[in-house]
């Protein structure tokens, strides 16, 4: 059965305070009612819930009467992870478990955000039914959500996204903003591994995927990634190029060993997702990958100049 947006739908977004956040608020904001909700209050349009906590999380959804609920709380830092580990677990597994709950007694659809990261790396590439094998805590505990969705929720949707980009200089927590600090803080040389292989994910076009897909009433799990696959080394080249930097910042392959201190949590080989399902339901709207760093690359251009 589908399911319409429209100026009187109402939306609650939980854990909207980080980079996809953004994203998905102002793509909601424009046609429905949106309370977005977290933890962190870093912005004026947020309101403080807690998805760990049920009571709270509970009371600020059925306050609001949500007709659908985005859940995009998560402990996104795999090392912090690794080293917080019963927090990771409360945010990445039992706040999805939480808010399922919530959305059955009202008997309306739920969004959960998983991640390509909950495959072991053994394949070259990943479609939406290859088995995922999750190594780090954050993936198990994301893994987790992600079942829980799929068996205990009525109406559901899981969107994995990929390597996430979007947000800019402020909120990009991810590798685009973290090479751009090493460019601004002078460095003329970035060492970065071609050994990690995946498919990066544009913030604002994975937001309208979940808008297009929500309203087809199609329930289910769905890779969604931006098209094609890259290196992490693919990536910084491209995104050194459109900064127009190519001539005075060198890029540096290495392997992962070159950072096993710095990033000690376990990460697959490739974790490269394809949008079968998508594809096949002529559901996908996902870029090329290059295109959408182009579009991103747009803010760091700007403020690299000011």
């Amino acid at each position: 059965m589908s399911f319409k947006l429209s100026k009187n739908t109402k939306v609650y977004i939980a854990g909207c305070g980080g980079m996809l956040g953004e994203a998905v608020y102002e793509a909601f904001k424009e046609k429905c009612i949106v309370k977005a909700t977290d933890i962190n209050l870093t912005e004026p349009w947020l309101e403080y819930a807690d998805v760990r906590n049920y009571t709270d999380i509970k009371e600020s959804i059925l306050e609001f009467e949500a007709d659908l609920i985005i859940n995009l709380a998560a402990l996104t830092d795999l090392e912090y992870c690794e080293k917080n580990q019963e927090e990771t677990w409360l945010t990445n597994a039992l706040g999805p478990e939480n808010i399922g709950l919530i959305a059955n007694e009202l008997d309306i659809p739920l969004v959960y955000i998983s991640t390509a990261g909950i495959v072991d790396g053994l394949q070259d590439v990943y479609n939406d039914f290859d088995q995922p094998n999750p190594l780090s805590i954050y993936a198990k505990a994301k893994y987790h959500g992600e079942l829980f969705t799929q068996f205990h929720v009525n109406k559901f949707y899981v969107f994995r996204a990929g390597w996430m980009m979007g947000a800019g200089p402020s909120k990009d927590k991810k590798f685009i903003n973290k090479i751009y600090k090493q460019i601004k803080s002078g460095k003329k040389e970035l060492f970065v591994v071609d050994d990690k292989l995946g498919t990066p994910t544009y913030t604002k076009s994975f937001a309208k995927g979940i808008m297009h897909v929500v309203q087809s009433g199609m329930y289910g799990v769905y890779n969604q990634v931006c098209n094609g696959d890259c290196s992490r080394y693919d990536v910084a080249k491209e995104f050194i190029n459109l900064l127009g930097l190519k001539e005075t910042i060198k890029v540096t392959k290495v392997n992962s060993d070159y950072f096993k201190t710095e990033y000690f949590a376990p990460r697959p080989y490739s974790e490269k997702l394809t949008n079968l399902k998508l594809n096949s339901r002529g559901l996908n709207v996902m870029p090329d990958w290059k295109e959408a760093l182009e579009d991103y690359a747009k803010v760091y251009i700007k403020d690299f100049n000011n």
